[in-house]
């Protein structure tokens, strides 16, 4: 298993998380909260990941 290091912040207009991976082009997210920001993130790479292949 990988481990990709994820920048994440708080708008405050909208109170959403947005979350993005440095250096990986596509992975990123927003949602309500961080675990389900962390959820969205793993998908996101995953599928880029598999695009890969």
């Amino acid at each position: 298993m990988k481990t990709f290091t994820a920048v994440v912040e708080k708008d405050m207009e909208t109170g959403l998380y947005v979350g993005y991976v440095p250096g990986f082009p596509g992975a990123h997210s927003q949602a309500e909260t961080l675990d389900e920001l962390q959820m969205n993130l793993r998908e996101v790479i995953e599928m880029l990941l598999g695009d890969r292949c």
